[in-house]
């Protein structure tokens, strides 16, 4: 098949949908597939012969400048303006005026894909794409509704909480193209349920694909560093727990000699490099951002706990990964969080988010008990073998592909219109 995959944006350090986009094109490629993917800035890492074309925005928010005001020059067209006028109204632009990119440039290249892959864009511009005579695809990891309730049930200021409304304006648009689309993918039960519930899509158009993890995270052959804990966070906010984990960190740091590692990136002078500074852990505290994987995996693999103390996950990649490196788990009992870990007490110890004794105590438990952690570390790493392959997962995306075109073609026919591209256009291609 010749598949358009879309994201707009992909790199892997903005978290787990640029690690989905790089890890899914090239494991469709080497299943015999032909994969172009479509993505704005930041743009994706890609493996082997997958090609990228660059669908660039204005770019507002890049490092180190984010929210900047673009030179004249800039501008190209209605769309840059609309993507502009968007942020000054506090508002997020991308997912709208990504879509509208994306479709302009499809509707010159009909005839060469056989299907479109949306990777949680939603945006109006994909209800264009099967008017063109392509079937879609869509990908939602989870509703970010669960984002937005978090965001603003953890801030008190009702001028933050109005811009925080208006930004995630763009949700209301999300819901209404999920209601339409053909298919969607979802990494968890827990993810299927949510978007049915928030968004109102019928559970019957929706199947859960799993995710995978790269064979890079594999157990360490160093020895872990004692009194190391890490935690990785794809976003500084208030959904990711941090805060949680911090103030059970400066507890158990008055009586342990610990440190903490944080795979993130703060906002500079942000609520997380703030609390740090109230709780006085600055010495004990690491933040790591913008590594390799191999870098990654030995990080992972050194630390004697992982904690993933997130208030909500769709899937949670960095859980599996910690796992994939045989690092024992305390996990929040949140979303599809338990769905990879498997039971309590099997490769993680499972506690109530946002509970900060109780993770303290968990952390303080898993430290004295190096035996469990070895057990922990074992049954993760051979969870991980049975059931999250990357491989695995191309085969069950390349699966609902070809579904999908049939059930597009039989459609078609049926109204008796005749696909724009070429009609010649092979599914086992």
């Amino acid at each position: 098949m010749r598949i358009a995959l879309l994201s707009y944006r992909s790199k892997p350090h903005c978290g787990g949908q640029g690690v989905y986009i790089r890890h899914l094109s090239r494991e469709l490629e080497a299943l015999g597939h032909s994969v172009e993917v479509f993505s704005g800035q930041p743009y994706p890492d890609l493996d082997g012969d997958v090609r990228l074309t660059k669908v660039p925005s204005l770019d507002l928010y890049r490092e180190p400048d984010p929210f900047r005001v673009p030179k004249l020059r800039e501008f190209r067209d209605r769309i840059d303006v609309e993507e502009f006028l968007t942020m000054c109204a506090a508002g997020f632009p991308e997912p709208k005026t990504f879509s509208s990119r994306v479709a302009r440039l499809l509707a010159e290249r009909v005839d060469d894909f056989d299907v479109v892959h949306d990777n949680q864009v939603l945006g109006y511009g994909m209800l264009a794409i099967e008017e063109l005579g392509l079937p879609l695809v869509t990908t939602i990891h989870h509703p970010i509704t669960f984002d937005r309730r978090i965001d603003l049930a953890q801030t008190r200021n009702p001028w933050r909480k109005l811009t925080l409304s208006r930004w995630y304006g763009f949700l209301r648009m999300q819901g209404r193209v999920a209601r339409r689309a053909r298919r969607i993918m979802t990494p968890s039960e827990t993810s299927k349920r949510d978007i049915a519930k928030d968004f109102g899509v019928d559970p019957a158009r929706m199947e859960v694909v799993l995710l995978g993890v790269d064979d890079t995270f594999v157990p360490p052959t160093a020895p872990r560093v004692a009194g190391r804990i890490m935690a990785m966070a794809s976003a500084d906010a208030p959904m990711k727990g941090i805060a949680t984990l911090l103030e059970a960190f400066a507890k158990l740091r008055t009586e342990r000699d610990v440190e903490l590692i944080l795979v993130t990136q703060p906002k500079p002078g942000g609520r997380t490099e703030q609390l740090i500074d109230k709780l006085s852990i600055t010495d004990s505290v690491r933040f790591v951002n913008g590594i390799s994987d191999p870098e990654l995996c030995e990080l992972m693999g050194s630390a004697e706990i992982a904690c993933v103390p997130s208030l909500y996950e769709g899937f949670s990649l960095p859980t599996a990964e910690l796992m994939a490196c045989a690092t024992p788990l305390i996990v929040s009992r949140a979303g599809a969080i338990p769905e990879v870990v498997g039971p309590d007490g099997y490769c993680a110890d499972l506690v109530t988010p946002g509970d900060v004794g109780e993770l303290e105590a968990a952390l303080a438990a898993l430290l004295d008990d190096p035996e469990r952690r070895a057990r922990y570390g074992a049954n993760g790493r051979r969870r991980v073998e049975e059931l999250f392959s990357w491989r695995a997962v191309a085969a069950k995306v390349a699966a609902v592909y070809e579904e999908t075109i049939a059930d597009y073609r039989a459609e078609r026919a049926g109204r008796g219109a005749k696909p724009k591209g070429k009609e010649t256009a092979r599914a086992d291609r």
